[in-house]
């Protein structure tokens, strides 16, 4: 049974830090392709970050570029996602997603990813 686990939310101040953690049980984490995506009330999901496999290649949205990094501990099954320069704007709960199939165009769309956490808020307050 594969189950993504979700940390490292929490309420901030703009400006602040926060990293947050996927942990991945139930499959093996060097074969999947692992996003993470964020909604904010009354919006859509969005794409944040993506870390492929086994490229190894990471990629990210225009709005997070420069403040997020997207990484990952195959040995921990973990993949991290550390936000600095937090924003009232960066407020949603954070998803992480993975599928093991995704070619490069489709990491940007949630409907594309098999596999799902249960999400973990992050509030960032001005």
């Amino acid at each position: 049974q594969v189950q993504l686990v979700e940390s490292g939310g929490g309420s901030v101040q703009a400006g602040d830090s926060l990293t947050l953690a996927c942990t991945a049980s139930g499959l093996t984490l060097s074969r999947y392709t692992i996003g993470w995506f964020r909604q904010a009330p009354g919006k859509e999901r969005e794409f944040v970050a993506a870390s492929r496999s086994p490229s190894r290649t990471t990629h990210y949205a225009d709005s997070v570029k420069g403040r997020f990094t997207i990484s990952r501990d195959n040995a921990k099954n973990t993949v991290y996602l550390q936000m600095n320069s937090l924003k009232p704007d960066d407020t949603a709960v954070y998803y992480c997603a993975g599928d093991a199939r995704l070619i490069l165009s489709s990491i940007y769309s949630h409907v594309n990813y098999d596999y799902w956490g249960q999400g973990t808020q992050v509030t960032v307050s001005s």
